[in-house]
């Protein structure tokens, strides 16, 4: 372990689980690194992703973006095309994208969009988009007739959560460089749309457990009773 780590360490009160505006403070103060480490929030959720019926799923604009520059695929025909570029995509088109995946290994963007009109291309790229978290869906809003839209959105911050398979949620709310009043307002808007998102057949704790951290730096516990 590093000697930033460790002083890291030293600040946290491991018995301790913080308050949100307390945590965020204190994981700027362990973002020791060179560059602007990002800072991700992992939520446990009382919820068994195995059953249909207990998946969270869902996206946000985050009100202060991620502080990382995403670039935007979209998959459109005709006009879609146009308008999709001209709301800030990098890459616009069809199966030429499609086959760049599957032949050539190309994965030079960070989100995918779709017109419902594409999605006889997309399905092929399933089994490769799915594992990378990029397969576009409609609960997702990046399946959607308006892609100049949700282009835009992608590019002011929206992030999507998802459970994994081991019932926890991992999501990036900024950079160490936000500072804490920034980087809380992004976490109250992540975690508000968990809880909104919280399926029927949930029972009992519905968040078990929450961390914030920063690339390099420690877990800082966050008490979730607080979160409601």
């Amino acid at each position: 372990m590093g000697k930033k780590y460790t002083d890291s360490v030293k600040l946290i009160d491991k018995s301790k689980a913080y308050d949100p505006s307390e945590a965020l403070a204190l994981v700027c103060q362990t973002s020791k690194a060179k560059f602007d480490e990002t800072i991700e929030l992992h939520i446990r959720l009382g919820v068994d992703s195995r059953h249909a019926d207990q998946q969270v799923r869902g996206a946000v604009v985050l009100p202060n973006g991620t502080g990382k520059k995403v670039k935007v695929l979209v998959f459109a025909k005709g006009d879609n095309v146009q308008k999709a570029l001209d709301a800030g995509a990098d890459y616009a088109g069809g199966p030429e994208y499609a086959d760049k995946i599957m032949h050539e290994n190309w994965f030079d963007f960070d989100v995918v969009v779709a017109s419902p009109d594409m999605m006889g291309v997309i399905g092929k790229l399933g089994k490769v988009l799915g594992p990378k978290g990029l397969m576009p869906s409609p609960k997702a809003g990046t399946v959607t007739p308006d892609v100049a839209r949700a282009v835009t959105e992608a590019k002011a911050g929206k992030i999507e959560y998802r459970l994994d398979k081991t019932n926890i949620i991992h999501c990036p709310i900024g950079k160490a460089s936000f500072g804490a009043e920034k980087l809380t307002e992004n976490f109250n808007t992540l975690v508000g749309a968990v809880l909104k998102a919280r399926p029927a057949a949930a029972k009992g704790q519905y968040i078990k457990s929450c961390v914030i951290a920063s690339t390099m730096g420690p877990g800082i516990k966050i008490n979730q009773v607080k979160l409601g």
